[in-house]
């Protein structure tokens, strides 16, 4: 949109803490991060939650009427309520006033809105939602997908690796993202069709640094820098990584001395405690980008508060900020380009 200041629209009245862990989040964003906020949802609901303060500069409330239960199911609710929240904030990234969506409602809802209003980028058939999870090697692991798409053929995966290495890449930081494949076994024989299958595909796509499959063991090793896996599973491990973070966190707690001595004990480790919650604490990573469509849209668990929004926003920023939807485009384009002079050599032949 060549503005200096992203413009994130917030679906304010989804998620279970919406709307005011909601927009707590999202003026934090606005006055740590630097973006415009656009709080989407009822305006009597949104204005009562927030804050009084004289000067909310930059945050601008647009009206919605409802928004999608978590009970029903997301096609159909996303076409009988044309004027919910989470499809108004898609048609503001659609229309260029936003820059990207962020929602803690409806995730099967936040996806067919995305798909039906923004569509899919050019050359994906499936988008697939990232997750970032920390590993013993001090360096994030991107999952994906974890939970757009059940039911996966082998060029899902395929085009996930390669959305999940950009990602990587220019968002993460990694110069040259190592992928593996989700299986049972190290072995390329290992696993169901689909893992065979895929494998295959992966050792010949050229656009992929494939070293091969991950097991269960491997995920948080930091062996790999981006794990690709059908949308079933991915959202097995998503929930099971993060509820392993909470029970470390709760034992934590526990376990630190009680009385004088261990408080003066918690004083000194608060530093170190700290970055330890921001490494295993799912609230500190904010929910998953949804690769593949044509927009920026941040889907957050349904029980974000504050923090988490926060941090959402932030993915998103990021996410603007490194041109992710360009540079995936730009590598769907190129592949087209190939594949055609390709065939033409070949026809030449």
């Amino acid at each position: 949109m060549g503005a200096t200041r992203a413009r994130i629209a917030i679906d304010a009245m989804g998620g279970d803490h919406a709307p005011a862990e909601i927009i707590t989040g999202a003026l934090r964003a606005k006055e740590e991060l630097g973006v415009d906020i656009l709080l989407v949802g009822d305006p009597q609901q949104i204005q009562a939650a927030l804050p009084p303060q004289p000067n909310l500069g930059q945050i601008e409330i647009v009206p919605a009427e409802g928004t999608i239960e978590m009970h029903e199911e997301p096609l159909g609710a996303i076409k009988r309520k044309p004027k919910a929240s989470i499809n108004v904030a898609m048609d503001l990234v659609k229309r260029q006033q936003a820059d990207a969506v962020v929602s803690a409602g409806h995730s099967g809802a936040a996806m067919a809105a995305a798909l039906l209003r923004l569509g899919r980028i050019k050359g994906i058939d499936r988008p697939a939602i990232g997750a970032v999870l920390p590993t013993i090697a001090s360096k994030p692991v991107l999952i994906l997908d974890v939970g757009a798409n059940v039911d996966c053929r082998p060029k899902f995966l395929d085009q996930f690796a390669v959305m999940g290495s950009v990602y990587s890449q220019y968002v993460l930081g990694i110069s040259e993202p190592k992928v593996g494949l989700l299986n049972i076994g190290e072995e390329p024989c290992k696993g169901n069709d689909l893992s065979i299958r895929v494998h295959e595909m992966l050792e010949k796509n050229p656009r992929v640094a494939f070293i091969g499959n991950a097991e269960g063991r491997d995920v948080l090793s930091g062996r790999f820098d981006v794990i690709v896996c059908d949308g079933f599973t991915g959202n097995v491990l998503l929930k099971f990584a993060e509820a392993v973070g909470e029970v470390m966190l709760q034992i934590l707690r526990e376990e630190l001395p009680q009385g004088l001595h261990g408080q003066l004990g918690t004083a000194i480790l608060k530093p170190n405690l700290r970055r330890i919650k921001q490494r295993v604490d799912h609230a500190e990573h904010g929910g998953g980008l949804l690769l593949g469509v044509a927009g920026i849209c941040i889907i957050s668990h349904g029980s974000s508060q504050a923090p988490s929004i926060f941090n959402a926003i932030r993915m998103a920023k990021e996410a603007i900020d490194h041109q992710v939807l360009e540079r995936i485009q730009s590598q769907e384009r190129n592949n087209r380009q190939s594949a055609i002079g390709s065939s033409e050599a070949n026809s030449d032949d």
